[in-house]
């Protein structure tokens, strides 16, 4: 590989890995928004749509999907990125 080629790869893999820790910084965020807000008395109800739910029951959820489904699934795959090499299969 060409050096500048190599030197474009190795920036790109270094601000890949930028990205994967501040996506960590705003899981540990979101993590700390969800703990602080209280677990309602009614909470199973509200999951199970027999009532509609409150803020804080809705804020937990959402930060928990977003969480599981977008923000742990891109760390996943951009840590996979960074270490990407042609030829090698990882898992």
């Amino acid at each position: 590989m060409p050096e500048g080629e190599a030197d474009a790869e190795a920036e790109a893999r270094a601000e890949i890995r930028a990205v994967t820790e501040a996506l960590r910084a705003l899981r540990f965020r979101l993590l700390g928004v969800h703990a602080s807000l209280p677990v309602s008395a009614r909470e199973d109800v509200m999951l199970l749509g027999e009532e509609e739910m409150d803020f804080p029951t809705e804020a937990r959820s959402t930060i928990e999907c977003v969480l599981h489904d977008f923000v742990e699934a891109t760390i996943r795959n951009l840590d996979d990125l960074a270490e990407y090499r042609p030829g090698r299969r990882s898992g």
